[in-house]
């Protein structure tokens, strides 16, 4: 079975070996790094927001979106390919991080894939704390499965800017592939978007070669309008992906806000050729509704964007239903949730 239900050919990008080395982290990576560009502030101030279409648009979306059987479980096993699978908890263990490594590594019962094909299927990225990265690291050696550290101050990103950048330093140093930072929130409600642009370019150069993951707290921005031009501002400045939520706000990632930030990443390929990925992270828990986030991504950004260099689900308790439903689709009976533990 293919892990996507559709029939297109793969899409071949060539890179030099000047990016080869910058993606060398990231699964099925075939693109240079967005390098970001100079701030426009007259294009970001122009984008505008027409929030009742794009609440239409998307309330369409889960009864027109529906696939079954063989389709939808190639569907889901994409899904799965796509997990950033995590623990942000404070009494997060080594014994912890290891099992959800584990887990990373087979995410499903290995004779439910065999009776899919899909043998060898494992999670985008395991994402951790800063002093989890090196267990992480370790536990994962040779899977070519990423490790990702959330940092910044995560996740209200208040400490003090050089802090913050120190953070991101050392959890590259420790071993982290990719780095989850939180954004000011302050700058995007003042409009103070060259603060914006600035302290994510800082931190894309604290990055080095890790990759940088943007987030832009959604919840916490007041408009789509804000989401919108908040989502410029950081691909400009060099995200190589840009993420809704931190997970720990009241509203997390959500099908308007998903539209919003998937045409703002539709619009900046467009007029700078650079490909930007996109995390809904937080509230994403059931099949159905992942299958509806891939339909929409799909069909705004096009195939070459369902793949893990360009899409991670921040969502780890979305693995144990889709584990349900793998399991229904093989045996025809739904088994309990505690057959599925993440760790």
């Amino acid at each position: 079975m293919r892990p996507w239900g559709v029939t297109e050919a793969p899409v071949t990008l060539k890179t030099d070996t000047s990016t080869q080395s910058a993606t060398a982290g990231l699964p099925q990576v075939s693109l240079a790094r967005n390098p970001g560009i100079e701030l426009d502030l007259d294009w970001a101030l122009g984008v505008q927001a027409n929030t009742s279409a794009i609440e239409r648009r998307a309330a369409s979306l889960p009864g027109r979106r529906s696939v079954k059987k063989a389709f939808q479980a190639a569907w889901l096993c994409k899904a799965v390919s796509l997990i950033d699978l995590t623990t942000l908890s404070g009494d997060d263990t080594e014994g912890r991080v290891r099992r959800l490594c584990a887990k990373a590594r087979q995410p499903v019962r290995p004779e439910i894939l065999e009776a899919i094909g899909m043998q060898g299927l494992t999670t985008g990225a395991v994402c951790v704390y800063h002093d989890m990265i090196e267990t992480a690291v370790r536990a994962l050696e040779g899977t070519g499965i990423p490790v990702a550290a959330v940092s910044t101050g995560f996740p209200a990103g208040l400490s003090p800017l050089h802090l913050r950048i120190l953070e991101i330093e050392e959890s590259v140093k420790a071993g982290a592939s990719e780095i989850d930072i939180v954004i000011s929130r302050r700058h995007v409600l003042t409009q103070n978007w060259q603060a914006l642009y600035d302290e994510m370019a800082a931190f894309r150069a604290a990055c080095g070669p890790a990759h940088v993951k943007a987030i832009l707290a959604t919840g916490e921005l007041g408009s789509l309008r804000n989401v919108a031009r908040a989502s410029l501002i950081c691909m400009m400045a060099g995200a190589d992906f840009i993420k809704t939520s931190t997970g720990k706000e009241s509203v997390n990632a959500t099908l308007p806000v998903s539209l919003v930030m998937m045409r703002a990443i539709r619009d900046y390929h467009a007029r700078t050729g650079h490909m930007v990925g996109y995390k809904p992270a937080g509230g994403i828990s059931k099949s159905k509704d992942a299958v509806t986030y891939l339909a929409l991504l799909k069909d705004e950004l096009g195939p070459r964007w369902v793949q893990p260099d360009l899409f991670r689900f921040g969502a780890s308790s979305l693995l144990g239903d889709i584990e349900r439903q793998l399991e229904h689709h093989v045996t025809g009976a739904y088994s309990a949730q505690y057959r599925h533990p993440m760790g």
